[in-house]
């Protein structure tokens, strides 16, 4: 005999926990709702001591309180969000710790950084997706951004455009990166060390020519008018690549390679010491980007120093030109070099 059981009970839903708003933390803090609004959005306008700052920053932790973006928004006439669209090459630990310390310095300055994919967006159209977003300021790295891009943000609300890149853009401010500086501080560096038959790797992968080439051409610049010659390497960053150069490495007759930078150095060097060539007695070598690791090969890799703007500087200046957008746009040249020489030259 087949036995029916009763339906289990039906199981209540859970409560739904209202949302704490700025009254709830006002009434907790024992405060108004604009001294909650002046302390939890930075209003450095507005004198408020430091116990009723900390009174009411503990009250909206302990509610789980946020302030809402949008309202904020509405109240300022602007968002507080700064669009940063994601590069569209490989990017390095170097140019990752200057995208972190931004981030932390424009957190600091009460912005919301946005990262945005541009995969399969190109040029102007990007700007087009990106205005969609309603962003106060935008930072493009890298080049393709045209004034036609820079005038659809700004039709959109956007007060800042900066680029960060080889050329200024009309109506946008400029961190001008002129990547020929480390190149040519590379070649210099190599024949000043007496070394005349000179390669330059330049990475297969792409995304990078926007970087390789000038490289490249400030190798060539430092070396112009001079008996030394340059050699153009292309090599994809993998062993078997690194393997096969380093294999043809004595046919090739060169004494020197600047690789582009640190990680292509370290890739090239294991091939070459793995193939018996000496560093730096038939093969020097030099990178860029003075990553910690090149100080832990054998021999210790020399390098170019890239000196960048501080991530507060970038900051500021975003912020400059949010409170003042109507000012003539700016370039300014962010990119110095130095060379770091160590054993591989």
């Amino acid at each position: 005999m087949v036995q029916i059981s009763n339906p289990p009970a039906s199981v209540p839903p859970a409560p739904v926990r209202s949302v704490p708003t700025s009254a709830d933390v006002a009434r907790l803090a024992g405060v108004s709702r604009a001294t909650v609004s002046y302390v939890l959005n930075n209003a450095g306008a507005v004198r408020i001591s430091e116990p009723t700052r900390r009174r009411v920053r503990e009250a909206a932790r302990e509610l789980g309180y946020v302030p809402h973006a949008a309202a904020r928004s509405l109240r300022a006439g602007h968002s507080r969000t700064v669009l940063m669209p994601a590069p569209a090459f490989p990017v390095g630990p170097l140019y990752s710790q200057f995208i972190n310390d931004l981030q932390s310095a424009l957190g600091g300055l009460d912005y919301t950084v946005v990262q945005y994919g541009t995969v399969g967006v190109h040029d102007d159209e990007a700007a087009r997706a990106w205005a969609e977003l309603r962003p106060v300021a935008v930072l493009v790295p890298g080049s393709g951004l045209g004034p036609r891009g820079v005038e659809v943000l700004k039709r959109s609300g956007a007060r800042a455009v900066v680029t960060l890149g080889p050329e200024a853009v009309e109506g946008a401010h400029a961190l001008l990166m002129d990547h020929d500086v480390v190149g040519y501080s590379a070649g210099a560096h190599l024949f000043d060390r007496g070394h005349r038959r000179i390669g330059v790797v330049v990475p297969r992968e792409p995304g990078l020519e926007a970087f390789s080439a000038p490289r490249l051409a400030g190798v060539r610049a430092a070396l112009h008018g001079t008996d030394a010659t340059v050699t153009e390497l292309p090599l994809a960053h993998d062993e078997g690549a690194a393997a096969r150069l380093a294999a043809r490495w004595r046919d090739l007759g060169l004494d020197a390679v600047f690789t582009y930078n640190d990680e292509y150095a370290m890739l090239l060097m294991r091939a070459l010491q793995d193939e018996g060539v000496r560093i730096p007695e038939e093969a020097a070598v030099i990178g860029a980007d003075n990553l910690m690791l090149g100080r832990l090969l054998r021999p210790r890799l020399s390098t170019v120093h890239l000196d960048l703007p501080s991530g507060r500087e970038l900051a500021e200046l975003v912020d400059r030109a949010v409170r003042d957008p109507a000012a003539a746009p700016q370039a300014h040249k962010a990119l110095g070099a130095s060379v770091v020489r160590r054993e591989s030259t």
